[in-house]
């Protein structure tokens, strides 16, 4: 490597909420770790992939949803500082963990525990919400997708009887899919009444964004992951195709490619340095060939869970790029490996199946990858491999189906009036008593455990 970094400088994985299949985590991990620094993370119990990493120093078990109070999250922090007992780089893999890092810099980065880039403080939390990030791209000329945001079940009424169809639900604000999620994940809705369907269960208020729909047969998704320095200066930055996700169109990259693309860099360049956001971002894009326009979709104020597709032929990653920067070492600059593929082994192969009856191309994606990184298999650590299959089998499948039905749901008419009151009711039912569960499991976990695990 053309850079040394500082091994006396741990890496901190921050993670809140339940979804121990994180391969982005695992992937900071490594990155780091190859390079001798010691890394920490936080885990939500000592048998998930990156706490079986023997790139990893030590897991901090501690059960979260990403609805507790701020102060109790910043205790636990603190406490896990006072643990590892020197400065550390926080690296964020969510929006709650993102957001709460920015809100709460002084106690965190008071006397030297942490290190993290030191952005405005209630910047993570407008780009995190679908509502404001639209705001901000009308306020600098960024295209996006036209949306809409009721406020009520009439405003949903009124937006069903003109708008074009399909369309797409999102939870509008980072902490509502944590506390009371309206859809699980980016949901297509194909007619009026599905989305009529849909909102009879998001309440008075329902905190979502509905948006236009571009037609995956005239667009094309990429992504942007880059660090940004003090002066909103990107020190490394990448673009991408996405050629496959899961849910299909909607969800997590199940497959990727690096592609050069000075017009979308140059883009996002200007609108960080417009906003004055310092730090990791991870954004999605869908380059709409009705219109020759890149639509941001998406802007993640914190490494992608897919960050390990990019790096620099000088080895810089974003999470390499930011544990120098914040150590005072200089980042080495050099191109991306255009060409080169990311895969995500367990969604990929049902994402696949899905593609083929899709009219979803992408033309700018190489014939073939000049290099492939997997996400979970990797010879010198396979441990995070066979604790991610024994855990994926059961509750990842679930989970994915979980989210396919919802697409699904969203995509169906009704029959008949007895029939749709029928299945309303039966849904309503069963999700009032999951709800009810869930929320009790949660009280319970979070009284028994309230801060990491000592032993």
């Amino acid at each position: 490597m053309p850079f040394e970094v500082d091994r006396d400088v741990p890496g901190l994985i921050v993670k809140f909420g339940d979804y121990p299949l994180h391969h982005g985590g695992v992937g900071a991990i490594r990155s780091l770790g190859r390079l001798g620094v010691p890394m920490y993370a936080i885990t939500e119990d000592r048998y998930t992939p990156a706490a079986s990493s023997r790139y990893l120093r030590r897991a901090f078990p501690w059960r979260t949803t990403g609805a507790e109070e701020p102060e109790r999250l910043i205790e636990g922090m603190l406490r896990i500082a006072r643990r590892i007992g020197r400065p550390t780089v926080l690296i964020p893999t969510d929006e709650e963990a993102a957001v709460l890092i920015a809100e709460h810099q002084e106690e965190l980065a008071d006397g030297g525990k942490f290190l993290f880039p030191r952005v405005e403080r209630d910047l993570p939390r407008r780009l995190a919400s679908k509502q404001r990030l639209h705001e901000l791209c009308v306020e600098h000329g960024v295209a996006s997708p036209a949306a809409a945001f009721p406020e009520s079940y009439a405003d949903i009424e009124e937006f069903a009887a003109s708008a074009r169809f399909p369309v797409v639900a999102k939870n509008r604000e980072a902490f509502t899919r944590r506390k009371q999620p309206a859809v699980n994940g980016t949901t297509k809705i194909a007619t009026p009444e599905g989305l009529l369907e849909l909102a009879r269960d998001w309440g008075e208020q329902p905190g979502v964004i509905l948006q236009e729909y571009l037609p995956r047969e005239q667009a094309e998704d990429w992504i942007v992951h880059a660090y940004f320095d003090a002066d909103s200066t990107p020190l490394a930055l990448f673009t991408g195709v996405k050629v496959r996700s899961w849910p299909p169109h909607a969800g997590m990259t199940a497959n990727a490619y690096v592609v050069d693309n000075q017009e979308l860099a140059d883009l996002a360049a200007r609108f960080i340095k417009q906003i004055g956001f310092t730090g990791v971002i991870d954004l999605d894009l869908r380059f709409d060939r009705r219109d020759g326009q890149y639509k941001l979709l998406d802007f993640n104020p914190r490494m992608g869970a897919q960050f390990r597709l990019f790096e620099s032929e000088s080895g810089i990653d974003v999470v390499r790029a930011m544990h120098l920067d914040l150590t005072g070492r200089a980042v080495p600059e050099g191109e991306q490996r255009a060409g080169h593929r990311y895969v995500v082994e367990n969604i990929d192969l049902p994402a696949l199946i899905a593609y083929r009856r899709s009219g979803y191309t992408t033309p700018h994606a190489p014939a073939r990858a000049t290099g492939t990184e997997l996400a979970w298999l990797a010879t010198d650590d396979l441990r995070p491999l066979f604790t991610m299959l024994a855990r994926f089998v059961g509750p990842g499948a679930r989970h994915l189906h979980q989210l396919w039905r919802t697409n699904r749901r969203g995509s169906g008419t009704t029959k008949t009036k007895t029939k749709t009151k029928a299945k309303t009711k039966a849904k309503t039912k069963a999700k009032t008593k999951a709800k009810t569960k869930a929320k009790t499991k949660a009280k319970t976990k979070a009284k028994t455990k309230p801060y990491p695990e000592t032993k």
